[in-house]
């Protein structure tokens, strides 16, 4: 099994910033793509950013030039950079990952528990 381990969220207030990070553990033999979705309060999940292990990076529109993703494959670790803040930014916001258990595999998909940025004045 993998778990994902989110830290970083809090309270901030806009045109603040915050880094999330987000590190799987257990057994497995490669961590594909790493990201991060967020899901606000009546809205549905989307995706924030992705990163595959090569470092090749996608954005959703709204973050782009605000926010940056970077990871650390030798500690199974994902960062999200986040400046700028809007209140919009505001959600619930997962880690993501497709991990490889052997090289068998072509990977399952495992999300963390989410973590809380609120972006208020």
């Amino acid at each position: 099994q993998v778990q994902l381990v989110e830290s970083g969220g809090g309270l901030v207030q806009p045109g603040g910033s915050l880094r999330l990070s987000c590190v799987a553990s257990g057994t497995f033999y490669r961590v594909n793509a790493m990201g991060w979705y967020r899901q606000a309060p009546g809205k549905q999940r989307e995706l924030v950013a992705l990163a595959t292990q090569g470092g090749s990076a996608n954005y959703a529109d709204s973050v782009k030039g605000r926010f940056t993703i970077s990871r650390d494959n030798a500690k199974s670790t994902v960062y999200l950079q986040m400046n700028s803040l809007r209140p919009e930014d505001t959600a619930v916001y997962a880690c993501y990952a497709n991990v490889r258990h052997s090289v068998f595999e072509s990977g399952r998909d495992y999300w963390g528990q989410g973590t809380q940025v609120a972006v208020s004045s």
